[in-house]
C-alpha cells in the first residue's frame, strides 16, 4: 500500500468498517456514555466494546475522559457530524432500498 494519504485513507475507513464500532458511534449521536452503558444498549460483552472504543479513541473519532472511576465516552462531532451528514444525503439519493445502492452502467 502506498504511504501517506491512502494509508490514512485505509486506517479511517477500516475502523469505520466494522459493524461494532458503527453502533457504538451512532449509539454516541445520542449522548456521552460509559462503557456499562454501551455494553447494555449493544448487548455485547465488555472487553468486545472496550475493545472497539480504543480504536475509536486512538483514530479520534471518540474522546474519553474520567469522571471519577468512569470513563466517558463522547462523539467527535467536529468530525462526524459532517460524515453522517454526508452519509444521510448519500443514502437519499443513491441508497433507495435501504442498503441496495443504485448505480449506473455505462
Amino acid at each position: 500500500m502506498k504511504q501517506g494519504l491512502s494509508e490514512s485513507c485505509h486506517l479511517f475507513f477500516s475502523t469505520l468498517g466494522n459493524p461494532t464500532r458503527l453502533a457504538i458511534l451512532e449509539l454516541l449521536r445520542q449522548g456521552s456514555r460509559n462503557v456499562t452503558e454501551i455494553t447494555q444498549v449493544l448487548g455485547q460483552e465488555q472487553s468486545m466494546i472496550s475493545h472497539n472504543l480504543r480504536r475509536l479513541v486512538r483514530c479520534g473519532f471518540v474522546f474519553v475522559e474520567r469522571q471519577g472511576k468512569e470513563r466517558i465516552y463522547s462523539l467527535n462531532t467536529r468530525t462526524m457530524d459532517p460524515l453522517f451528514e454526508l452519509i444521510d444525503f448519500h443514502v437519499q439519493n443513491y441508497c433507495p432500498k435501504k442498503g441496495a445502492c443504485r448505480y449506473r452502467k455505462k
